[in-house]
């Protein structure tokens, strides 16, 4: 009986720290690295109009992954009412002189410091 009542106490707390582990995985982040957070949180703050992400967006305007660099270049535009010529599909060399001149806007926006 013993046995049995120490294999259920280990599957329950195997089960729980499962759990614990999975808590917040999901939560859409405007600083998360994760496409698959990072772009509902775009599409909550662009709706939202929360001016605190445009600094995120113009950071994600590098992004390797073209469905974030969409949504951040549509987010941007829909905010600032700017786009500043970028791509989002372009080549990475291509994209380089606006978001060039998007980091030289966002410096110039006295209400945003970029975070490093």
């Amino acid at each position: 009986m013993s046995r049995h009542l120490n294999i259920r106490i280990l599957l329950i707390f195997s089960f729980a720290g499962l759990c614990v582990s999975c808590v917040g995985r999901d939560t859409p982040s405007i600083k998360s690295p994760d496409p698959d957070r990072l772009v509902p949180a775009i599409k909550t703050d662009v709706s939202k109009g929360d001016r605190n992400a445009i600094p995120y967006m113009v950071k994600d305007l590098e992004s390797d992954d073209p469905a974030v660099r969409m949504y951040a270049i549509d987010g941007l535009r829909r905010m600032t009412g700017q786009d500043f010529g970028y791509v989002y599909y372009a080549a990475p060399e291509d994209r380089k002189p606006a978001l060039e001149r998007w980091r030289l806007w966002l410096e110039l926006q006295p209400a945003f410091t970029p975070e490093q």
